[in-house]
């Protein structure tokens, strides 16, 4: 067991680094200079809506996570199936989450203003401002879940390890099971940080875009328009702490998903004699606790000259730390994995096997990113096509839009479907989960890269806001542009990392209910089940984009009456009452998250309770229709908006150049407004709803669990005469 203590109190150790490198950032951020008066005022106002609006979203969620906690605690109290201690994981691991969003958001709001001022002297300096504003996000996000899943399980072990063997094997399992608590609490955050956020920034993004640019012939972040504050709050309520949620929830799913599927091999290792026989469990912490090192090198790598490339920069430090990190990986994976002998599930595999998965999962999503690139960028053609389809009218640029967001699942799926038969081929099950772990291991500066993004566009608002000089938002725009592309990336990493994480917290939920012979998809019980899983992330939606409609409504309506009813707003020679915007999207966000996330949480619960085969038929069939919904709304949501930009920077087609003001530009307006909340909202929600489903099968599968005697026999190369009966192990308290 020295393996497992030293593991875990150096894990410790590297979170505990990913928060200190945070805080020195965060510091260094702060000491910048925000620029005149004016600019000071508006970030305030645009730091002030945003913590109001986290700040009442966690009185909703500490209310919701306090009665899970209860039920928790009281369903594992009963019987023999677990430990009611599971409820502490559990508000350990809502707590991390929030904590982790409000940190990153809080720095986002400081890192906008003293971006916007940097690019008064040039792009490098607003850059690094930018993108250390992403990085205190990315390492808050794998700093407090590497830490808080280190000392829970350092603790658990102390408690429920012991033995040797089948008996070591069983009280892993239990610890594990009472850690996977950490994960639903996450997921919780998640859902609701992304579905609250999400219904912000869109009710204010679409209010603002078509009261101002399109009712009211204004430019975007006109400080005229009173719906600005609240746009540009939502940009960091939505994209940076929604999307810091998210990752958070898949970094912990993937980890603990992994570790349930390691500890299926304790027996096996144990009887090699080969290594640690916990060697698998703690592998994934180990290569998580990697990354968050690699990651904090690789950003010394973003740099850029005065006239260079910020693309390139920021690729160099993603790609420059994915390389590191695949070498490192190969290093770690030799030294902890046995040579060969480890069997899951009939399959055998060694340390070659392992890390051809992590490299597998590395790969298909850089892959998956690059194919999310090619849809959205502003440099190839399916957004020129779409731009192209707007100069005939709003209708066609939709169609467009439609067309190149179904045309973009295919490749990705292709990529992701090949990822799972190759990482199946090197380690079975455990090679599905460990490819989810590999394409998540440098995530501290994926989340960097993408969080970059909606600081840009927060310092260009500011900068249209203040009326600072054309060169300055230049400079933001050109940020914004790339920041853009790098959160179209961002979303479509966030989705191959999602479905990687619920195939593999799938995997883990057979093994802790005992369904070790699959599952029949010719029997209705388990056909049912996936037909009411793929249903859910469509119904999921429809109540996503209802909710940003009304409260984009009632948006619109209160700028008209704005513009309306105080004299000389039109003019500029009176302030608009932005407040009054900020209320109308924080009380439409608290109010419309609810009934979704209820759905997300109940609905396996019932399932479950009806069947635990049936519960496996619903997160196959949420798998599969989530993936290919987040996929079609994000990608046509990226695709509208960077059409709508390529017109914006003045666009030549047909040998006639089109810009702003123009009716090309108002139908790529009025399709950048459609796909607003599928890219921000409904998209990235569904990945949070496929994850947060699985991880509450895996947490109640010790209550449902099939009972042992129809747990299965699996035959062994094919001869019946010799098998192996998994009994499944004995949770004990």
């Amino acid at each position: 067991m020295s393996m497992f203590y030293v593991t875990l109190v150096l894990t410790s150790l590297a979170g505990a680094i990913a928060l200190g490198f945070a805080f020195a950032k965060s510091r260094w951020i702060s000491s910048q200079d925000q620029g005149n008066e004016t600019m000071r005022s508006i970030a305030e106002s645009i730091q002030e809506g945003a913590l109001a609006f986290l700040k009442r979203e966690y009185v909703v969620l500490g209310t919701f996570v306090a009665v899970v906690a209860v039920l928790l605690a009281i369903a594992y109290s009963v019987g023999d199936n677990g430990s009611p201690v599971i409820a502490v994981s559990f508000v350990v691991g809502a707590f991390c989450s929030a904590l982790a969003g409000f940190f990153g958001m809080k720095v986002a709001t400081l890192a906008n203003v003293r971006t916007a001022n940097a690019a008064r002297t040039g792009m490098s300096g607003a850059l690094q401002v930018a993108f250390s504003g992403g990085l205190v996000m990315g390492l808050c996000v794998v700093g407090l879940g590497i830490l808080g899943l280190s000392i829970l399980f350092l603790i658990y072990g102390a408690i429920y390890i012991g033995g040797e063997g089948a008996a070591l094997q069983a009280n892993v399992k239990v610890a594990i099971s009472i850690l996977s608590g950490f994960s639903l609490g996450a997921s919780s955050i998640a859902l609701f940080a992304r579905v609250g956020g999400g219904i912000y920034t869109k009710a204010a993004d679409v209010g603002a875009d078509l009261a101002g640019k399109v009712y009211e012939n204004i430019p975007e972040d006109d400080p005229r328009n009173p719906a600005t504050i609240a746009d540009n709050v939502g940009d960091n309520v939505g994209d940076v702490a929604g999307m810091g949620a998210d990752l958070f929830e898949s970094y912990v799913g993937s980890i603990i998903g992994t570790m349930v599927l390691g500890a299926a091999a304790i027996a096996g290792i144990s009887a090699t004699g080969q290594g640690s026989p916990i060697a698998l469990v703690m592998l994934p912490l180990i290569l998580a606790a990697t990354g968050i090192l690699v990651a904090i090198g690789g950003s010394f790598l973003v740099k850029v000259k005065e006239g260079g490339s910020p693309a390139k920069a920021l690729n160099m430090g993603e790609f420059g730390a994915a390389g590191v990190m695949l070498a490192l990986s190969a290093l770690i994976i030799f030294l902890v994995v046995p040579s060969a002998g480890v069997e899951i599930d009939g399959k055998e595999f060694g340390w070659l096997g392992v890390f051809g998965a992590v490299v597998t999962g590395l790969i298909a999503g850089l892959l998956i990113g690059l194919v999310t690139e090619y849809y959205c960028s502003t440099k190839f053609n399916p957004t020129y096509t779409i731009a192209k389809q707007s100069l005939t009218g709003s209708a066609t640029n939709i169609i467009a839009g439609l067309g190149i967001g179904m045309y973009s699942t295919g490749i990705p799926i292709l990529i992701l479907a090949g990822g799972l038969v190759l990482a199946d081929q090197f380690a079975g099950l455990y090679g599905i989960a460990i490819a989810a772990v590999g394409l998540l291991s440098v995530m501290g500066i994926q989340l960097a890269v993408d969080a970059y993004g909606p600081i840009s566009d927060n310092a260009g608002g500011i900068a249209e806001m203040a009326e600072l000089p054309p060169e300055v938002r230049e400079r933001t725009d050109e940020l914004d542009a790339v920041g853009n592309t790098t959160a179209a990336i961002g979303k479509g990493f966030a989705i191959g990392s999602a479905a990687l994480t619920s195939l593999a917290l799938f995997a883990a939920y057979t093994q802790q209910a005992n369904i070790n012979m699959g599952l029949d998809i010719t029997r209705p019980i388990i056909i049912a089940g996936v037909f009411v899983g793929a249903m859910l992330p469509y119904v999921f939606s429809a109540m996503a984009m209802a909710a940003v409609g009304r409260a984009a409504a009632a948006m619109i309506t209160e700028v008209g009456r704005q513009f309306a009813e105080i004299p000389g707003l039109r003019e500029g020679t009176a302030k608009p009452d932005a407040a009054r915007c900020v209320d109308i999207s924080t009380k439409a966000a608290i109010k419309e998250m609810v009934l979704p996330g209820v759905l997300a949480v109940a609905t396996p619960v019932l399932v479950g309770l009806i069947s635990a085969e049936m519960l496996g038929g619903l997160l196959a069939g949420v798998t599969v229709s989530g993936v290919l919904m987040a996929l079609f709304q994000s990608n046509a949501g990226g695709a509208w908006d960077n059409a709508k930009k390529r017109i914006e920077g003045g666009i030549e087609i047909g040998g006639e150049t089109y810009g702003k003001g123009s009716e090309a530009h108002k139908a790529a307006v009025t399709g950048d407004t459609v796909g607003d909340p599928l890219k921000d909202t409904s998209g990235p929600s569904i990945n949070i709803l496929m994850k947060l489903i699985a991880i509450v099968a895996l947490v109640i599968a010790p209550l449902i669990a099939l009972p042992t005697a129809d747990a299965g026999v699996t035959v062994i190369d094919d001869d019946p005469t010799v098998a192996e009966v998994d009994q499944g192990p004995e949770l004990v308290d």
